[in-house]
């Protein structure tokens, strides 16, 4: 589907960002849509639709329980917030 968008999944990317994350989601929605930029009446939509992406993304990274990580692996939250 969308091959530009990569894994943001320990042990692919140990670091996740905030715009890692806001990246893949507009990536994703831009796929869905079929545009690259929305025509002005459709903008709200397009950046809600971003903004959801983004939200449950961030709640599927937080709730993934990866075995095998490494020991000291952090929490994407924890990282995110500091």
């Amino acid at each position: 589907m969308c091959r530009s968008i990569k894994t943001l999944r320990e042990p692919f990317t140990p670091q996740v960002t905030d715009a890692d994350v806001e990246a893949a989601a507009l990536q994703y929605v831009r796929k869905i849509s079929g545009f690259r930029t929305p025509a002005a009446h459709n903008a709200a939509a397009f950046d809600a639709a971003v903004a959801a992406v983004a939200e449950a993304t961030r709640t599927l990274l937080d709730q993934l329980v990866v075995r095998g990580a490494a020991s000291g692996s952090t929490d994407r939250s924890a990282t995110a917030a500091g």
